[in-house]
């Protein structure tokens, strides 16, 4: 077998190529005899049965192998199947003098009765999705087949030849076959201009078979039922044709929506075919069939225009925006999750790749949010070319873009989709030229499964939720690429339903604060509180921040949370302070808060709103959050000085330390992480950094808090090296407002520190 062909046809498929040769011959069999399968011989009925039996077989064998097209191929092998019952029924009537008749006027009926199912599967072939008026524009293809059929009768009338002087038992078949076919061949003939297929030679295969078959049948009509050999002869180009479009790869085309404007057309085009049959009837004084088809023709449209009036008004709108993503033009989230349920139903293994560009965030601020989409349409462009033929491409938004890709039923499900995320990751390993700039755009993959089948399905949901985790393990591990695997992974399950839980937490008003004093060393007064965000989960009970800031974190949710966090915070502080507690209120501020050049804006709003002095909010930042965008984060936190605000380095030494930062920036107070203070009477290398830093900042005139201070010997040795205030355990744990507001009172409030 040729190489180009062996890698065109389909796994398992060489032995249909063997049938279709046996059905070829078969056919020529028939098409050698010159006459009609009802006036055969016995040994002329197995000849006339095994064509459309060897095609039954190989248009059944594709639709259970390519779950895809299951809907296209399915429907084409139900009316190959009537198509055989009808020639083996005719040709076993056909042996017998006194039923030879009926068989004769009978058998020509049987591609009528077929054209439903044949037509409702071409007009699905790479189609989304069916029109929602009318699934298999059914209505719309027996309106056509009949308005050709009163076209065609009005023709016969009028014109003189052997047609017109047949009895009606053997032209009225005939005109049925040839107006059904030739409703089929103009259907079949778009296929090539839907998503590239004419790129696709099982298009051309099918134009050709239908387009033999339509041949046939006017030869048949032409010669008033007695074609001869030309016009059997294109039975087995039909065959052969249709067997081989069955047993070839499908080509790399983008499915198509079904676009409701063409029904409508082929609706009018009919109505005005039918009235003109009507009108041109009634000057040459045709009757009978012709003007009966003609005026249910038009029926039958007029009432496929009106179900396609409230399709078209809503779908005209929405259909594009409903279902792509409006920046890269790939399926959007409820297109993907509808590809995911039309596929999970249909039985198909899949595999559902989730991609979360690496640190896109930090390019995205630091380039411009112009770059940062341009960014997102190359990383499309970049990762469409890898898809195989039925694979969908997405983007579920922001910096994630979903894969759903097909799995051959023979091979290892875990196996194929691991293949398919390495493929995706290592596609996006080159760099992107942005803005005279080399980019770095790498993404973490998440990969899951479904095995198809009713017991091996999962929810679109589902699928998506366990993609999600996968992805955020690959990230956290820094693998890269991850499978979910069920019980690994079962603790991290609810990842993806936290996060939406964390998005309503955010607007419902679930996100509390707890406060923890700070206390001046040497008066034991206390002088500041820090807020501490807690959340007060409904199902969950009070989470900790480890357990969801860093989801929020790697989802794009700090900066909402951390002004949520600002807003509780500046009103808290308000409250205190018109009740007699005067104390500063510290909070920590994320990184995308420093590249939010509007946020002293806000903040400034916000003390106004609240009555707050500046000098009563302290604003915490870390090394690590200024070297995100030096430049514009070093810019915000000046202008949150100037507003009056303290400004603090939280975890001082812990991340790339500059003392350039200290020089530059307008900082009043350093804060010694706890790992600092936990080691400072046991390491003496610890003791003389944290003594060094006290002295350094005190030179510089900042203030130092220790945090982390859990006992009485650690606090002493502090104040031995003149370390101004205390933050731990030791003086209390943090706690709520109105309990706060209680050892507030009882320890005594301080005023801000300046």
């Amino acid at each position: 077998m040729p190489g180009l062909l062996r890698r065109r046809l389909l796994p398992g498929a060489p032995s249909r190529v063997l049938a279709v040769v046996v059905v070829a011959a078969a056919a020529a069999v028939v098409a050698g005899t010159g006459r009609p399968v009802a006036a055969a011989g016995s040994l002329e009925v197995l000849a006339a049965g095994a064509p459309y039996a060897g095609l039954l077989a190989i248009l059944a064998w594709r639709a259970r192998t390519v779950a895809h097209e299951r809907n296209v191929w399915g429907r084409i092998a139900l009316g190959v199947a009537l198509m055989t019952a009808a020639v083996v029924v005719g040709a076993v009537l056909g042996l017998f003098p006194e039923t030879r008749e009926v068989a004769a006027a009978a058998m020509p009926w049987a591609p009528v009765v077929a054209f439903p199912l044949v037509y409702g599967g071409v007009v699905r072939w790479n189609r989304l999705s069916t029109s929602l008026a009318d699934p298999h524009d059914a209505l719309n293809g027996s309106s056509a087949v009949l308005a050709v059929l009163a076209v065609a009768h009005t023709v016969v009338q009028v014109a003189a030849g052997p047609a017109s002087e047949a009895a009606w038992w053997a032209v009225e078949p005939a005109l049925a076959q040839f107006a059904a076919e030739f409703v089929l061949v103009g259907t079949v003939c778009s296929l090539p201009f839907l998503g590239n297929m004419g790129r696709d030679p099982r298009t051309w295969l099918v134009v050709t078979s239908f387009g033999a078959s339509l041949a046939g049948s006017s030869v048949t009509l032409v010669t008033a039922g007695q074609p001869g050999i030309w016009g059997w002869a294109t039975e087995p180009v039909t065959v052969v044709c249709l067997a081989l479009a069955a047993v070839l790869r499908p080509g790399r085309a983008e499915p198509q929506p079904t676009d409701p404007t063409a029904s409508t057309i082929g609706a009018f085009v009919v109505i005005v075919a039918s009235t003109a049959v009507l009108a041109g009837g009634t000057l040459l004084g045709v009757a009978g069939p012709a003007t009966w088809c003609a005026a249910l023709a038009t029926l039958g449209s007029s009432v496929r225009l009106l179900t396609n009036v409230r399709e078209l008004a809503v779908l005209a709108v929405t259909r594009r925006e409903a279902l792509t993503d409006e920046l890269t033009g790939l399926a959007n989230r409820r297109a993907l999750l509808r590809r995911v349920e039309e596929l999970s139903g249909s039985g198909a293994p899949l595999a559902l790749a989730l991609l979360d560009l690496d640190k896109f965030k930090e390019v995205n601020d630091a380039v411009g949010h112009a770059a940062g989409d341009h960014l997102l349409r190359m990383v499309a462009a970049r990762l469409e070319p890898v898809l195989r033929p039925g694979d969908v491409l997405g983007r579920l938004g922001g910096d994630e873009f979903a894969v759903l890709a097909l799995i051959d039923a023979d091979a290892p499900l875990e196996e194929s989709a691991l293949r398919v995320a390495r493929r995706l990751h290592d596609r996006l390993a080159e760099p992107f030229p942005i803005e005279g700039l080399v980019v770095h755009a790498a993404a973490s993959v998440g990969v899951t499964t479904s095995s198809g089948g009713p017991d091996g399905s999962s929810s679109p949901t589902q699928l998506l939720r366990e993609a999600d985790v996968a992805m955020y393990d690959a990230k956290r591990s820094g693998a890269g690429v991850a499978l979910y695997d069920s019980e690994r992974h079962a603790d991290s399950s609810g990842h993806l339903a936290l996060v939406e839980e964390l998005r309503t937490a955010l607007s419902d008003g679930q996100l509390v604060l707890h406060h923890q004093p700070q206390l001046d060393i040497a008066s034991g007064a206390t002088v500041g509180v820090e807020a501490l965000v807690r959340w007060h989960h409904p199902v969950r009970g009070l989470l900790g921040p480890g357990e969801f800031l860093p989801l929020a974190e790697v989802h794009g949710l700090m900066g909402v949370l951390t002004e949520e966090v600002l807003t509780q915070a500046i009103a808290q502080a308000a409250v205190w302070r018109r009740s007699g507690l005067a104390v500063p209120i510290s909070v920590n501020l994320s990184a995308s808060n420093l590249l939010d050049a509007g946020l002293p804006g806000r903040v400034a709003g916000l003390l106004a709103e609240h009555g707050l002095p500046p000098g009563f909010l302290v604003l915490e930042v870390t090394e690590s959050v200024l070297l995100t965008d030096p430049d514009r984060s070093l810019a915000v936190v000046g202008a949150l000085a100037d507003l009056g605000a303290t400004v603090s380095i939280d975890d001082f030494g812990t991340g790339y330390s500059s003392l350039a930062y200290l020089r530059d920036l307008p900082v009043a107070e350093l804060k010694l992480d706890r790992s600092f203070t936990v080691d400072l009477l046991t390491e003496p290398r610890t003791e003389a950094i944290v003594a060094s830093t006290i002295e350094l900042a005190h030179r510089l005139g900042l203030r130092v808090v220790a945090e982390g201070v859990e006992d009485e010997a650690t606090l002493r040795h502090l104040q031995s090296l003149h370390c101004d205030t205390s933050q731990g355990y030791l003086h209390s744990r943090p706690l709520p407002a109105d309990r706060m507001e209680q050892w507030l009172a009882r320890t005594g409030a301080g005023t801000p520190v300046h």
